[in-house]
């Protein structure tokens, strides 16, 4: 008996009819897309709050303002990831929210001529995507004339994240362009390449920054209203500028209810934190969910939401082409490294994995690169220590493997009968029993197994139960006791060597 849809058994004009059945041939993915939240300036012409896809940075900077923390966010991601689909979530400055700023204040006469090296939000797509910009000083240079190039420097980038004013005693203040606590995260400092990069103050001038980051900024704004406007639309990556608990806990119940059994649409965020050691494991420890990672940055000169961007997409094409694949040594493209005494040591970055806070590493020719990117999930519901949702590689397979079962059911179960084992039927009938089903699933398994995603297909096999509900004769209930394919990410050699 064949499963005809719609050609009808009654029909006598002869003679050939033919239908088409896709049930068999779906190879379809999902499109995993990237989401990136920020603020945006007076200059974009997007609506806060609402999603839309994104094209070039171009398209970014029209969209959300040409200075917007969100236009420099997305260049930031795609000097990672210049290939995947991304989309904007534009959020306004929070209502009546100060914006951070520091001083500059310049004294002496410069004895030699040389180049003043000041880097604001270093690693940003202003300054010809550095962050840097240098202002050459004479001996015939005054204070007031040194004070009034950096401010004229600084204001003609119109992608620069501060504004520069110089008082009457020329003194500069610099001021973040957005309100809030997004401006705190810009670092200002000098010659970050030092001698050896030929970076130098100038002889006889004594330049002092107030404080190395922006201070002052109070508040960031409410993800709730934009959260509930992305509808059930999929994201698998979500860039998330803030590191506040309100922001992360809005993130952590948005994504609950993601990976529910009624949503099923997955993905994860991802933050910065930056600070010294005792603030990663603080709040680290403070956070304790499945779909959310946390990068522990000190003292790099980039802005943290520029990281958070910029290893993002740094981890996202391999979680896209495989993601059971380990992601230590990618390499994050556009972050400044810490200077070498502000680095995390390895001690410190082993206790960070085992306090909710991912890791990274740097080359000896400054390169940031992944070491360990992992979620803040670490206690059960009793408050027992628990790995099971540690590594981010976990939850990236589980995303894709209930993706790929789910294709593989509703393409081939999306109509048909289901009979007891054991029932009696003609061939090709749309009728299926639980053990035709456990067949299936059985493949499947065993073609994920191929692939490379899970293990040990007869153990999965042994395992495996599926059963017609006891109550409710019209459902089959599956139990899938897979096992997850491994990373390989420790290799320990006892070197026992003999005389």
């Amino acid at each position: 008996m064949i499963p005809f849809s719609n050609v009808p058994n009654d029909v006598r004009v002869p003679l050939f009819y033919a239908e088409v059945d896709n049930s068999q041939a779906n190879t379809a993915t999902a499109i995993q897309r990237t989401l990136i939240i920020g603020q945006m300036t007076d200059l974009g012409i997007a609506s806060p709050d609402i999603p839309q896809i994104c094209g070039g940075v171009g398209d970014a900077q029209a969209k959300y303002g040409i200075n917007s923390q969100l236009a420099a966010m997305f260049a930031a991601y795609r000097k990672n990831d210049d290939f995947g689909e991304v989309w904007c979530l534009p959020l306004a400055d929070p209502d009546d929210a100060p914006q951070a700023s520091t001083t500059i204040t310049i004294t002496g006469t410069p004895e030699k001529n040389g180049v003043i090296s000041l880097y604001v939000g270093a690693g940003g797509y202003w300054a010809n995507g550095t962050g840097l910009y240098q202002i050459p000083v004479s001996t015939v240079s005054t204070v007031a004339s040194i004070a009034a190039a950096i401010a004229n420097t600084i204001n003609s980038d119109v992608k620069a994240p501060v504004s520069a004013e110089v008082s009457p005693t020329n003194v500069i203040t610099l001021t973040a362009v957005h309100a809030g606590e997004t401006g705190n995260e810009i670092d200002v400092r000098l010659n970050y390449l030092d001698t050896l990069g030929g970076q130098a103050t100038p002889l006889g001038l004594t330049i002092v920054i107030a404080s190395q980051n922006l201070e002052g900024g109070v508040s960031n704004p409410s993800l709730n209203d934009a959260l509930a406007n992305l509808g059930d639309t999929t994201f698998d990556f979500i860039v998330c500028p803030y590191k506040d608990t309100a922001s992360l806990d809005a993130l952590d119940g948005f994504l609950n209810e993601r990976w529910s059994w009624s949503q099923q649409l997955y993905g994860g965020y991802f933050a910065v934190n930056s600070g010294t050691f005792g603030d990663q494991t603080t709040l680290g420890s403070s956070r304790n969910n499945p779909h959310g990672s946390i990068l522990g940055v000190y003292d790099s000169p980039t802005p943290s939401w520029l990281i958070a961007a910029q290893y993002t997409g740094a981890i996202v094409q391999s979680l896209k082409n495989d993601p059971g694949r380990p992601l230590q040594t990618l390499p994050i493209v556009g972050m400044f490294a810490p200077k070498a005494e502000n680095r995390f040591e390895l001690t410190e970055r082993n206790a960070l994995l085992y306090n909710g806070i991912s890791t990274f590493t740097v080359g000896d020719d400054g390169t940031c690169r992944i070491e360990a990117i992992i979620t803040t999930y670490q206690t059960n519901a009793f408050g027992s220590p628990d790995n099971s949702f540690l590594k981010i590689e976990t939850m990236y397979l589980l995303a894709y493997i209930l993706r790929f079962m789910k294709t593989r059911i509703t393409s081939k179960y999306g109509r048909v009968k289901l009979a007891a084992n054991g029932t009696r039927f003609a061939q090709g009938a749309a009728i299926v029993t639980p053990n035709i089903i456990r067949a299936d699933v059985i493949a499947a398994y065993q073609e994920l197994e191929f692939n490379g995603y899970v293990q040990d297909a007869d153990a999965f096999a042994k395992g495996l139960i599926v059963e017609q509900n006891a109550q409710n004769k019209n459902r089959v209930d599956v139990l899938w006791p897979g096992t997850l394919i491994n990373q390989l990410n420790i290799f320990a050699l006892l070197a026992q060597f003999k005389l």
